[in-house]
């Protein structure tokens, strides 16, 4: 008899996602989770981790804030990774025996925000290298297609290596320590104006509900989510999951965030498998 998981994440669904690095799921979890989550997002935000900072703030007060790697200090984040469906959606998605858990990322915008997320890949920005990553990417309000993220199928399957965004310099305080990308010693084109012709790009959204999800392969050119109406808000929990191929990678340029300290910290080096408590195998049941 089939699980309630392999009803959501069909054989079809698998293959679209291997095709175009993106699909979305619906309803995959229940409105306990989302009331987690959201609990969870309360306390995160009322005490940020160091890495915290706001991207984007306008003439009106209209903010974007940002943050990562908090679920060791939030326990309704960790009870998501370690008993929600997640890992098991994102093994299923990449076809891997074993998934890692390797950090979550909020996004926040006040109502009526115009800061939209500038077009970028994932993976080249992390100190993990692989082609089995991929993020689970959940709105905890509705959004509508127009305002969520967006997609460019099948990009993750390229291999030029794009000169990606400096979110570092999105820092309205001035704030001290904040991550920088500088790619441009590697970089063998500019990542193209796909905002000014989505069409020609096969840009992909979808209207959303908390409960749904979209997972995409780090590797997809992926970004603006934003513009929002006025008295709309966007709530955005995300959680990052490695697979079988994915090995420690600690670049010379990019890295955003910068987790190679604390991964030296736990004792991870260049060229591992992911692991310690930091990077934790969760089990598929």
């Amino acid at each position: 008899m089939a699980s309630a998981l392999d009803v959501l994440i069909t054989d079809d669904l698998v293959e679209r996602f291997a095709v175009d690095g993106v699909v979305p799921v619906r309803g995959v979890f229940d409105p306990a989770w989302i009331d987690v989550l959201r609990t969870g997002l309360e306390r995160h935000l009322a005490a940020p981790t160091e890495r915290a900072r706001t991207w984007d703030r306008d003439a009106h007060g209209r903010t974007m804030f940002w943050d990562a790697m908090a679920w060791h200090g939030v326990p309704e984040y960790e009870q998501f990774v370690r008993d929600s469906p997640a890992a098991a959606v994102a093994a299923r998605m990449l076809g891997s025996s074993r998934i890692h858990y390797f950090f979550d990322a909020v996004f926040v915008r006040s109502a009526g925000s115009q800061f939209q997320t500038p077009w970028h890949q994932d993976e080249p920005y992390w100190s993990v290298e692989g082609s089995q990553t991929c993020t689970v990417w959940m709105p905890l309000v509705p959004v509508a297609a127009e305002h969520a993220l967006a997609f460019v199928p099948g990009s993750h399957l390229g291999t030029t290596v794009f000169d990606q965004y400096d979110f570092g310099s999105l820092n309205p305080d001035d704030k001290h320590d904040v991550d920088r990308s500088d790619f441009s010693a590697i970089a063998e084109a500019d990542i193209p104006d796909i905002s000014a012709d989505p069409e020609r790009f096969g840009v992909v959204s979808w209207d959303l509900e908390p409960g749904d999800a979209v997972v995409f392969n780090s590797r997809i050119l992926h970004g603006g989510s934003g513009c929002l109406p006025e008295g709309r808000d966007l709530r955005v929990f995300t959680s990052k999951w490695l697979g079988d191929d994915v090995r420690i990678r600690f670049r010379d340029v990019g890295m955003d965030p910068d987790f190679s300290g604390i991964m030296r910290d736990h004792g991870l080096a260049d060229g591992d498998r992911p692991g310690t408590d930091l990077l934790p195998e969760i089990a598929l049941g």
